[in-house]
């Protein structure tokens, strides 16, 4: 987390005004009904890939453009599909007796990573993410759950706390492939 957090004060302002525009989107949908819920489905995973870019060129000693945060977009169909079966099936897996939905939950925290980094196709990021974890899942566990409480303080500070724990923890995240994968590429 000391990391996340040091990549964060480096990059202050961006970091933070990458959040807003995610909470804005996020709003925006909301109000939508069910189109919008629909469309920000669509584009949550790419969105969000946004900070995994940001995080790479700064470990990669690369400047940051604040339009690098939204170069998720150029993997929008594996990001899109990532999520989506990783969501249905984390959510039938938690249906059937919620420790499966739990595993792979925690079994695919490295897919964005790996589709971005590597240019895998999603299901085969979706599948090395999880035998890669699966090695080591109880710590991987109790990362998630680090990451977890730290966003819920951030929600309880009225929100505001999200700004900063949102794109720490994805720094953090970041941080924790990079240490147990390792980069690939240098062109995100």
């Amino acid at each position: 987390m000391r990391k996340g957090w040091e990549m964060f004060k480096g990059n202050i302002g961006e970091f933070i005004g990458f959040t807003l525009i995610c909470f804005a989107a996020s709003i925006v949908s909301s109000k939508m009904a069910a189109f919008g819920s629909l469309l920000f489905s669509a584009i949550a995973a790419p969105l969000y890939a946004g900070y995994t870019i940001a995080a790479f060129r700064i470990m990669t000693g690369q400047e940051l453009q604040f339009s690098d945060f939204f170069k998720g977009f150029n993997y929008f169909l594996p990001l899109f599909l990532a999520g989506l079966a990783s969501g249905i099936l984390v959510a039938v897996g938690l249906v059937l007796l919620i420790l499966p939905g739990i595993y792979l939950a925690i079994g695919y925290m490295l897919a964005t990573f790996l589709i971005i980094d590597h240019g895998m196709e999603f299901w085969q990021a979706m599948e090395t993410s999880r035998k890669i974890i699966t090695k080591n899942w109880f710590a991987f566990f109790v990362f998630a759950v680090v990451l977890f409480l730290v966003n819920v303080l951030g929600a309880l500070a009225l929100g505001v706390g999200l700004l900063v724990s949102a794109p720490v923890t994805a720094c953090a995240t970041a941080i924790a492939y990079k240490e147990i994968v390792g980069l690939h590429s240098a062109e995100w």
